[in-house]
């Protein structure tokens, strides 16, 4: 699972020694949290996220007649319980799963708890002002009340996934996803899940997709899907999610993550389904070491490269390098920018963040140099605090960051730009500065353009907001 929210900080808790009840299954989301208009938020994030909305320009890509929603995530919704423990689990895997069951016999105390998985990308894109709503599944015990809670407080709507055909077996068998976050004294992270028990999806009773699913991907510009959904739905409902988003108009976002290398050498319909996504997927995000386990290449570009050359719809490809930056390859193009320089407190949430800076940029039509520098500003934004959920990046210390302009372009990987690059007739790079003798094709793009260009996109709408809470 994609689990979230790590802090250092928090103290030993005993395992809890109580049973809790079995929960039912929510078959229908109320009204007021499956909408975002007329949600009661705080009244500060309320008039960050209007005011943010109703100054973005409706995206132009072709489709966009009753999409409502900029972006939807798929599955991946679960509750991080972020507990120090005396030590990690066992590695063998009845005790692992032993292990959790102790844990999970009485709720630990809710200031343990996180949003966590899509989440993480729902919080950063709608604090970005882009219109966001989560298709997953929600049970009706606390865990379920509380993520209902944290998302709709950030304006986020939530489309449950419940198949009718046999809801008396729902009933039974659903409840909330839960993410154990295990730290112990040393420091090292350990993770379990139910789903890491299971030969089956953690929601299996899910056969087909939802006909509300389909209508919410409909009403979407952006169906964002990633490796851990393969935890929760058979690769089929997967496939079929994005074919309804492929048909809506609804551009189509996959991040294989840490499972692609699994799926990889999982099941017939597992590799099916990888290989679907990865080829009518609009835009591809991977770090370099998920692109080289993709194509055996491990020169970043190049890997990304031949992911767009095997795509069908592939548009962009963004290689996320870590404290060198992130790329973004296109079929004429190759960019870079590189990162910022902070003081890492946490990375947990990084990635789920820069992804919603790269959807913010594909909606209103950045250019590649500027969606890279805004979406690496933003991932470091996320690090600077402490766990992901609702600790991802404000507004606020993403300006804040882009005003500083502290870029590591000492990192910047020139020479292998130009090297691996043969296909592409430009190259284009942030700079502070010009810098000659590389290459013709070496456009530098400054950095102080990029970023007045940015600010004065957000500026406004955050000075506005301050005011009006």
């Amino acid at each position: 699972m994609a689990l979230q929210t790590l802090n250092p900080r928090h103290v030993v808790t005993p395992l809890p020694r109580r049973h809790a009840a079995r929960p039912h299954v929510l078959h229908h989301l109320p009204p007021p949290r499956r909408r975002l208009e007329g949600v009661a938020r705080p009244r500060a994030v309320a008039v960050a996220v209007n005011e943010a909305r109703r100054r973005w320009p409706p995206a132009e890509e072709g489709g966009e007649e009753g999409k409502e929603t900029d972006l939807a995530t798929l599955g991946n919704l679960c509750v991080d319980v972020v507990l120090s423990v005396p030590q990690l689990p066992p590695a063998p895997r009845d005790e692992r799963e032993a292990y959790m069951e102790r844990l999970a016999a009485s709720p630990p105390d809710q200031k343990f708890w996180e949003a966590g998985g899509n989440c993480n990308l729902a919080f950063a894109a709608a604090r970005l002002g882009l219109r966001c709503s989560t298709l997953g599944h929600v049970g009706e015990e606390i865990y379920g009340k509380f993520l209902l809670d944290v998302l709709e407080e950030e304006g986020i709507s939530v489309i449950g996934m419940l198949d009718n055909s046999d809801s008396s077996a729902c009933r039974n068998a659903y409840e909330t996803l839960l993410c154990w976050v295990l730290v112990d004294p040393f420091q090292r992270h350990g993770f379990c899940s139910r789903a890491d028990f299971s030969d089956d999806p953690a929601f299996s009773w899910i056969r087909k997709l939802p006909a509300e699913t389909k209508t919410a991907i409909h009403r979407s510009k952006i169906l964002f899907c990633n490796g851990y959904a393969f935890d929760e739905l058979f690769p089929d409902v997967i496939s079929s999610a994005i074919d309804c988003a492929i048909d809506a108009g609804t551009a189509v976002f996959f991040d294989p993550g840490p499972r692609g290398k699994s799926l990889l050498r999982g099941s017939l319909d597992e590799q099916r389904a990888l290989e679907h996504s990865l080829r009518l997927s609009d835009v591809l995000l991977l770090t370099s070491d998920e692109a080289e386990s993709q194509t055996n290449i491990r020169n970043p570009i190049q890997a990304g490269q031949e992911l767009l050359k095997r795509g069908i719809r592939t548009k962009w490809v963004v290689i996320k390098m870590g404290s060198k930056g992130s790329i973004m390859v296109t079929k004429s193009a190759v960019s870079s920018a590189p990162s910022f320089k902070i003081d890492v407190v946490d990375t947990v949430g990084c990635g789920d963040s820069f992804t919603a800076a790269i959807a913010f940029g594909f909606l209103h039509n950045l250019p590649a140099v500027s969606t890279l520098t805004l979406a690496n500003a933003v991932g470091a934004a996320t690090a600077t605090g402490c766990g992901a959920g609702r600790n991802v990046a404000h507004l606020d210390k993403v300006l804040q960051l882009l005003r500083e302009s502290n870029i590591n372009e000492e990192d910047t990987p020139w020479s292998e730009l130009i090297e691996a690059s043969s296909l592409c007739s430009e190259v284009s790079v942030l700079s502070r500065a010009a810098v000659n003798g590389f290459s013709d094709r070496l456009v530098h793009v400054p950095t102080c353009n990029v970023v007045s260009n940015l600010l004065s996109m957000f500026e406004a709408v955050s000075e506005r907001s301050a005011v009006q809470a």
